[in-house]
C-alpha cells in the first residue's frame, strides 16, 4: 500500500487524496513509514468491545442459569435469588449480572405463576361529526389558600374541539361528574344518538354513580391506560391552552364564584373567537355547527383567485384549506390519525 501511494504521489497526486482513495488515514501511513507497524486498535469504541477482565467465564454463566432455573428459584426474580443465595453462604454474581445473563439467554421473562400485567392501548375512536366522541378530565385551579384547590370538570367534543360542558367544584366526586355530563348531554340534545365518553382512570370517572348514569343515558365509557396521559391528549392539550392563554389570571382564585366567572368568559372566547390550529383555523363553535365547510370553501376560492391574478408570486400550490372530515383518538398505525396541534 505504501508503494502504491508513493507511485500516485510521484505522478502528481496529493498524499491525502491517495490515502482517501484506498481508505487509509495519513496518520496510519506516517506510522508505517516510521516503522511502528500495525498496532492494536486504540479507539475507545474498540476498547469497549473487548471482553472485560472481570467477566464471567462460560462455565460460570451456565452454572448461573442452572441455579436461576432450578425448582427453588424458577419463580423468583434476581432481586430475590441473590439474597436467598447469600443466606446459604453462596455468591454467584450481582443482581445486575443475573439480569444481564438471563437477558442474553432470552430467559428474562415474567417469573412465577401470576401473569405479567398487560396494559393494552384503549380502543381507537373516530369522530366524523359533532357529538359522536367526547373527552373529559379534571384539572386543578389554585386558590388564595396554599394547598387548597378548586377543580374544573371540562368536556370537549373530539370532532369540533368545542367545550360542551364544564363546572367548577371544591372537590372531586363521581356524583358531580355525573351531573356535569348529564347536563352537557341534555344541552347538546344527544338523546337517542350513539356517544362515547373518553377519560382517564380517576375515581370520579369510574365511580358507581358515574357509570350508572352513563348506562342510563346510553353513553359508552372509554378509559385510558393507568398513568398514561397520552391516551387522552385532547383534554391535556385543552388544559394547556386554558392555563397558558393571556387571559389566565396571574393571582389565584379567591373563591368558586370568581373561578366560574372566569371559566365562563374563557369558554365563550375559546368556542367562538379562538381559531383552532388543528381544525384549519376556524373556531370550535363554527365547526360544531357545520359552518366551517363554507368558510374553508371561501378561503380556498380566495387563494386560487389571488394566484390567478399574480401567478409570479406563487411557486407551488395554494394553502391547503381542505375540510377535515375525520378525527381519531388513539388511532392504530394503519389508521390516518390526526395529530393534535
Amino acid at each position: 500500500m505504501i508503494e502504491l501511494i508513493d507511485e500516485c504521489c510521484a505522478s502528481g497526486a496529493r498524499q491525502e487524496k491517495a490515502c482517501q482513495t484506498i481508505g487509509l488515514s495519513p496518520r496510519t501511513l506516517q506510522r508505517w513509514r516510521n516503522g511502528d507497524g500495525i498496532r492494536e486498535d486504540g479507539r475507545r469504541a474498540a476498547a469497549q468491545r473487548r471482553t472485560p477482565a472481570n467477566a464471567l467465564a462460560q462455565a460460570e454463566r451456565e452454572h448461573l442459569l442452572v441455579v436461576a432455573n432450578s425448582s427453588e428459584f424458577a419463580d423468583r426474580t434476581p432481586h430475590q435469588i441473590v439474597p436467598a443465595l447469600a443466606d446459604q453462604g453462596i455468591y454467584l454474581a450481582s443482581e445486575s449480572t443475573f439480569y444481564r445473563v438471563l437477558r442474553e439467554a432470552k430467559q428474562l421473562a415474567h417469573r412465577g405463576r401470576a401473569k405479567a400485567p398487560v396494559r393494552k392501548r384503549p380502543q381507537p375512536l373516530k369522530a366524523t361529526a359533532p357529538n359522536q366522541v367526547w373527552t373529559w378530565d379534571i384539572t386543578y385551579l389554585p386558590t388564595a389558600v396554599k394547598g387548597i384547590f378548586l377543580y374544573l370538570y371540562l368536556i370537549i367534543d373530539l370532532y369540533s374541539r368545542k367545550i360542551v360542558g364544564w363546572e367548577v367544584y371544591t372537590d372531586q366526586t363521581s356524583e358531580q361528574a355525573a351531573e356535569v355530563v348529564s347536563k352537557a348531554w341534555l344541552r347538546e340534545n344527544v338523546v337517542g344518538k350513539p356517544l362515547v365518553l373518553h377519560s382517564d382512570n380517576g375515581t370520579p370517572m369510574k365511580g358507581a354513580v358515574m357509570l350508572t348514569m352513563l348506562q342510563k343515558l346510553g353513553v359508552i365509557p372509554s378509559f385510558s391506560r393507568p398513568s398514561v396521559s397520552n391516551d387522552n391528549p385532547y383534554s391535556e392539550a385543552m388544559f394547556r391552552t386554558l392555563k397558558y392563554c393571556p387571559k389566565y389570571p396571574e393571582k389565584p382564585f379567591e373563591d368558586t364564584l370568581q373561578a366560574r366567572t372566569w371559566v365562563t368568559d374563557f369558554a365563550d372566547w375559546y368556542n367562538e373567537r379562538h381559531r383552532h390550529s388543528a381544525i384549519q383555523f376556524v373556531t370550535p363553535g363554527q365547526r360544531h355547527r357545520g359552518e366551517d365547510i363554507a368558510i374553508l370553501t371561501q378561503r380556498k376560492a380566495l387563494y386560487e383567485a389571488a394566484k390567478a391574478n399574480s401567478p409570479e408570486r406563487w411557486s407551488g400550490k395554494t394553502r391547503n384549506w381542505e375540510h377535515l372530515s375525520t378525527v381519531y383518538l388513539n388511532p392504530t398505525k394503519d389508521e390516518g390519525g390526526e395529530a393534535e396541534k
